[in-house]
């Protein structure tokens, strides 16, 4: 049995099924062939149209269209998950995080603030704040592939495209042009320089 803490603050397709003790809160909107599998949790505010949730997922003010979300996945709050995203089981999609056509494997966390397109990315990795993977030149779409067990350290650039093999590390503020080889530590950022004084200059 589905549990509506607020029926008349939602709109539920014709074509939307749930499984079984699935809460839905208000302020829903689920439409299209949608499928709510068992003891998912609906929290405020989402839009989720032609997709299917796994078990046990939970969805907050995000925005989720044409993908398969598999069980034991958090999203949001204020994701969005365009068309064609495929993500499995036990990860976390936080705050401000956009995917497009990208799968995300196993208990892979982008916690906030990333964007991730045109990407497979593997099991048990992380993706820092402000990571982009910037798939776009101007003219073509290009794709990225990560591997398992990556660490991408915050405000990344990843330019497509690119291959960054298992079980790298990738430190903050890097912008990554070409293929990471497995076990490689990368850091790509100019070294700072203080100038004693001279900040008054500027004002």
């Amino acid at each position: 049995m589905t549990k509506f803490l607020n029926k008349n603050s939602c709109f539920i397709g014709e074509n939307v099924k749930f499984g079984k003790n699935v809460v839905v809160y208000e302020n829903n909107h689920i439409d299209g062939n949608c499928f709510i599998d068992d003891d998912c949790v609906l929290l405020p505010g989402n839009y989720i149209i032609d997709s299917n949730i796994g078990k046990q997922c939970q969805i907050h003010m995000s925005v989720i269209e044409n993908s398969k979300i598999s069980g034991n996945v958090k999203i949001g709050p204020f994701a969005r998950v365009r068309p064609k995203c495929n993500i499995e089981s036990g990860c976390k999609i936080g705050n401000f995080v956009e995917i497009k056509n990208s799968f995300i494997g196993k208990n892979t966390k982008i916690s906030h603030l990333a964007y991730v397109g045109d990407c497979a990315i593997g099991d048990e990795c992380n993706i820092g704040c402000g990571v982009i993977f910037a798939n776009y030149n101007g003219k073509s779409k290009n794709p990225c592939k990560v591997g398992s067990h990556v660490f991408i350290g915050s405000n990344c650039n990843i330019i497509a495209p690119v291959n960054i093999e298992s079980d790298c590390f990738i430190c903050a503020g890097t912008t990554i042009t070409k293929d990471v080889k497995k076990d490689d530590f990368v850091i790509g950022r100019a070294r700072q320089e203080n100038k004693p004084n001279k900040a008054h200059n500027y004002w």
